[in-house]
């Protein structure tokens, strides 16, 4: 029983802190090949550029542990960027703009959350489909043209900053402590974790599971929405194309971050030092000047075996407990 005890603490301590020393490691290996990694200037770049990856990623992070997935978030960015350009140089307020591409990000995951848990189609399914919906959409609406041409002072919003901090930084800052405080600090993430635990077990408890898995999944299009705005106010235009492939990078981030694929698992803490690992991994690679192509090949060799050992993980702390 001891031996048992032991090592599920092992696997657990390796979760736990595995992560940070990856994260150290990189940051050791591109100090020490790549000329410029290691400044001040560098590092708030890195998080300038994880920024639009980080304010996403924690809605996945609670649709991951609820035992779901949402791979539609990069074409709701897509899409985000698109409606949001195309409001403002239709003469809307960019606040109004806002607001009314952030509500579109909150239907869109309701509706992916009606297909999930009313219909019972696979998250995965459910939001593949979602997925060519948006792109679709963000296609037709600018006509495959990037859309240009609104207030100046949006601008601000992607590549403003306060003192040295980087806004969209700032924005992704309050986004985890909003999904910190959610997780840690209320029933409501009590909710999240035990439905991807067991839901049959906490629906009987008197858990309103419908209301649960709406919530995250609308959580999840609303952050998804917001990250396509901070996206659009970086490069100055709305581009179809924008946001494509980022659902890749959100969902290794939280995987890294020792979320658990099966749900019931997982810390939004740990999942900022998965974000720094993509962000440091994908800087120093672009310092070195390795090309897009290989970088690719890169981030799916994280990938894999981030997720193969989260699930042999689980299986052996099923095995020891």
């Amino acid at each position: 029983m001891n031996v048992r005890v032991q090592n599920v603490s092992k696997y657990k301590k390796m979760s736990k802190y595995g992560i940070y020393i990856v994260l150290f490691a990189l940051i050791g290996f591109f100090s020490i090949v790549a000329d410029g990694f290691f400044s001040s200037t560098n590092f708030f770049n890195i998080l300038r550029q994880v920024a639009v990856y980080g304010i996403s990623a924690v809605g996945m992070t609670m649709v991951i542990i609820t035992g779901g997935i949402d791979i539609s978030v990069g074409s709701m960015m897509g899409a985000a960027a698109v409606g949001c350009a195309s409001l403002m140089v239709a003469g809307l307020n960019p606040i109004l703009a806002i607001f009314l591409v952030l509500t579109l990000g909150l239907f869109v995951g309701l509706f992916n959350g009606f297909f999930v848990y009313e219909v019972g189609i696979p998250p995965m399914i459910a939001t593949l489909a979602t997925m060519s919906i948006l792109r679709g959409s963000a296609y037709i609406i600018s006509g495959g043209l990037p859309v240009y041409g609104f207030p100046s002072s949006f601008k601000f919003l992607g590549q403003g900053y306060l003192g040295p901090v980087p806004i969209p930084v700032i924005i992704m800052g309050i986004c985890f402590i909003l999904g910190y405080m959610i997780l840690e600090m209320t029933s409501f993430g009590r909710y999240i974790y035990g439905i991807g635990s067991n839901r049959e077990a906490s629906r009987l408890s008197g858990v309103n599971v419908r209301k649960v898995m709406y919530s995250v999944y609308g959580i999840c299009g609303m952050l998804a929405a917001l990250g396509g705005i901070v996206l659009l106010s970086r490069v100055n235009s709305g581009q179809p194309k924008a946001g494509e492939t980022y659902e890749m990078d959100i969902i290794t981030a939280v995987v890294l971050g020792g979320v658990s694929t099966t749900g019931g698992e997982g810390k939004i803490t740990h999942v900022i030092a998965g974000l720094l690992v993509m962000g440091v991994l994908l800087n120093g690679m672009i310092l070195m000047n390795i090309p897009d192509y290989y970088q690719r090949v890169v981030k799916g060799a994280v990938l894999l075996p981030a997720i193969s050992y989260d699930m042999t993980s689980q299986k052996s702390i099923a095995r020891d407990a």
